[in-house]
C-alpha cells in the first residue's frame, strides 16, 4: 500500500515511521523547512500546499490519503481554509485522477462534542461544537465522510483527544499550578498515529475516537505527576474559583466544557495501546526530569 500523509508533522511523521517499511509513504509538507523531518522517517518528501490543486499534482498516486494538515494554531478563518477548503481541494484533486485513493482518514478533534458536564461520549454521541473553530472541525468531518464517497473514496474520521508526547509534555503547567478541576482526555502521539495506522490496515470503520483508557481527573493527574517527580503537590482551584478571574471568553468555555471520552469501540476492534494511560505515557518525561 502507498499512503500519502498530507500535513506530515507531529503525528504524521510518527505515522510514517510506523507504516515504514511495510508500506510506501509520501509525506507532504507546506513548508520546505519540514521536509528533512519527513525524509528522516524513510518516507518520500513532497512540498505542497493542500489548498493548491496544482501543487498537489506533485504528489504521486496513492492507495490511501491521511489528512493531518494543521492551521498553525490560528483562528477559525485559517482553520476553515485548511481543514474545510484544503480537505475539499485534496479530495477533488485525488478523486479526479485515473487511479484515485481507496481510503481517506481525516484527523479531527474531540472538541466537536462540546460540553457534557463530565458525562461520557462515544462515536454515537451527537456533535455540539461550541466555538467557531470546532464548528469548522465538524464541517470538515462532514466533508470527509460525504464528499469523498462521491469520488469513490472511503472517507473516515479519527477524532483525537488531547495530544501529548515527545516535545509536548506539560510538566510545568501541572507541577506549578494552580490546577483547575475537570477532566483530561488524552492520547500519546504514538498511539494517535497508531490509531490511524489501524484504520488504514485493520478496519473499515468510518469513525473512531482516538483516546486512551482513562479520562484523567486533572487534580489526580497533577498529584500523580508531582509524586512521580518527587515535588510538592500543586495548588488546586475549583471551576467557580477560576471563573472569578478576568478571563477571555474562550478560556471560560474551556473551563466550563467537561466530558469523558470512551475508547470502548476502538478496544473492541482490537487496537492495543502502547501507552494505555498517562502513567505509562508520562513516564519518559518524569525519568528525563530526574
Amino acid at each position: 500500500m502507498r499512503v500519502a500523509i498530507l500535513g506530515c508533522g507531529y503525528v504524521g511523521c510518527e505515522l510514517a515511521r510506523q507504516l515504514r517499511p511495510a508500506h510506501d509513504v509520501v509525506g507532504v509538507r507546506r513548508s520546505g523547512a519540514g521536509l528533512a523531518a519527513v525524509e528522516a522517517t524513510g518516507a518520500e518528501a513532497v512540498r505542497a500546499d493542500v489548498t493548491d490543486p496544482a501543487a498537489l499534482e506533485r504528489v504521486p498516486d496513492v492507495d490511501a490519503l491521511v489528512f493531518a494538515a494543521s492551521s498553525g494554531g490560528r483562528g477559525a478563518e485559517a482553520a476553515e481554509r485548511v481543514y474545510v477548503d484544503g480537505l475539499r481541494t485534496a479530495i477533488e484533486a485525488f478523486g479526479a485522477r485515473e487511479s484515485p485513493p481507496e481510503r481517506l482518514v481525516y484527523t479531527s478533534s474531540t472538541g466537536v462534542y462540546g460540553d457534557h458536564d463530565g458525562g461520557w461520549v462515544d462515536e454515537a454521541t451527537p456533535l455540539d461544537p461550541t466555538t467557531a473553530k470546532t464548528e469548522v472541525l465538524a464541517e470538515a468531518e462532514r466533508v470527509a465522510r460525504e464528499l469523498a464517497p462521491e469520488f469513490g473514496i472511503d472517507g473516515a474520521v479519527a477524532r483525537f483527544a488531547g495530544l501529548y508526547g515527545p516535545d509536548r509534555y506539560r510538566l510545568d503547567r501541572y507541577l506549578e499550578g494552580p490546577v483547575t478541576e475537570g477532566y483530561l482526555n488524552m492520547i500519546h502521539r504514538d498511539d494517535a498515529a497508531g490509531v490511524v495506522r489501524f484504520m488504514l490496515e485493520s478496519t473499515d470503520e468510518e469513525l473512531l475516537l482516538a483516546v486512551d483508557d482513562e479520562p484523567a481527573d486533572k487534580w489526580a493527574f497533577a498529584d500523580w505527576l508531582a509524586d512521580a517527580c518527587g515535588v510538592e503537590r500543586p495548588p488546586k482551584r475549583t471551576k467557580a474559583e477560576r471563573l472569578e478571574d478576568d478571563l477571555s471568553a474562550a478560556a471560560r468555555r474551556r473551563i466550563r466544557t467537561s466530558k469523558r471520552c470512551s475508547n470502548d469501540r476502538l478496544r473492541a476492534l482490537g487496537y492495543e495501546f502502547r501507552y494505555p494511560t498517562y502513567r505509562e505515557g508520562y513516564r519518559p518525561a518524569v525519568e528525563a526530569r530526574s
